[in-house]
């Protein structure tokens, strides 16, 4: 039977946190009616998450666990779980217990009832210190000015899709920070934003360092280049590559120009292949040349290439034939 809601919980290193959550989410599905599924999945954790998420499967028909053989990423555990998510809404969490499951039925009603496409949660009031507060601000600032995708927390882990959205977009590398973007340039540009509760961190630590705003930094320039030329690289490649052949081609002509002009006139006349100039101009036209060939690569590739990304699942958990409440 079709299902209101998944609820993908990405998950590394959290079985402190899991039997907890797990059964928040009861609670809330339960006082609203939901017929729901949980998606577990372990990227492949350390410590005995997946155990614990064995455990919470057997005892509770709506949980599904998903693992991971090695650790990925944060993107690739959602792009799992999308692939696998039956609910006509789609619910993204951490595991970590900061998220709250209360928000979940507000963020459901959005979509169902509003007509968002999407919608990203905003932890206006945070519990994090000071060095990662910041960063992120400037982080989603940066993001705001270059997707124009007008939300103030786009690292939000607690976000709401319409099912088309999800099965209709890829995340690889650092890009979950960016499906709001990705969404939007795809043409889901009906994006909502409501302010969530944002929990103290309850156990362990937080499994991202600094180094994510740079690999992010990096993810944000990669979308939006190939957002707008995957499906065009000509366009990029070969402006680029007219540019630099015409800029070759006008400094040779001129040269040759030069040069005739000053034999007629018996003025000095110095070889063109003595002007650096002249190698310059070379360089541009060979360049110009290249970026032609890579273009045209590009067209060929785009047309014979539409395989998504893999990821290997070494492992489930029974799933029964119907998990209702």
């Amino acid at each position: 039977m079709k299902k209101d809601l998944s609820i993908v919980v990405p998950l590394y290193n959290e079985e402190e946190s899991l039997v907890e959550l797990c059964a928040w989410i009861a609670q809330v599905m339960g006082e609203y009616g939901f017929r729901y599924e949980v998606l577990l999945v372990d990227d492949g954790s350390r410590d005995h998450s997946w155990q614990v998420i064995q455990e919470i499967a057997e005892a509770n028909p709506n949980v599904q666990g998903l693992r991971l053989n090695r650790n990925y990423g944060k993107s690739a555990a959602l792009q799992t779980g999308f692939d696998h998510a039956q609910g006509e809404v789609i619910i993204t969490m951490d595991a970590d217990l900061q998220d709250s499951p209360d928000e979940i039925p507000d963020l459901y009603a959005m979509i169902q009832e509003q007509g968002y496409d999407l919608v990203s949660g905003w932890k206006k009031k945070r519990h994090d210190p000071i060095s990662k507060t910041i960063p992120s601000k400037f982080f989603n600032s940066v993001t705001r000015m270059i997707s124009g995708v007008k939300l103030h927390d786009f690292n939000c882990g607690l976000k709401s899709y319409r099912r088309e959205v999800i099965k209709n977009i890829e995340v690889y590398g650092e890009m979950h920070r960016y499906i709001p973007m990705i969404a939007a340039r795809n043409g889901y540009t009906r994006i909502g934003e409501k302010v969530v509760q944002h929990q103290e961190r309850k156990y362990g630590v937080t499994k991202f360092g600094l180094e994510r705003f740079i690999f992010g930094f990096l993810d944000l320039l990669s979308i939006n280049f190939v957002s707008k030329f995957k499906k065009r690289p000509m366009h990029f490649f070969g402006t680029l590559g007219s540019l630099s052949f015409l800029f070759g081609l006008i400094v040779t002509v001129w040269l040759i120009v030069d040069k005739i002009y000053r034999i007629h006139n018996q003025l000095i006349v110095r070889e063109v292949t003595d002007q650096p100039l002249f190698y310059l101009a070379l360089v541009a036209v060979i360049l110009g040349v290249q970026l032609f060939l890579a273009g045209f690569l590009g067209e060929m590739v785009t047309i014979h290439s539409g395989k998504k990304n893999d990821y290997l699942i070494a492992e489930k958990t029974p799933q029964p034939e119907s998990k209702l409440v």
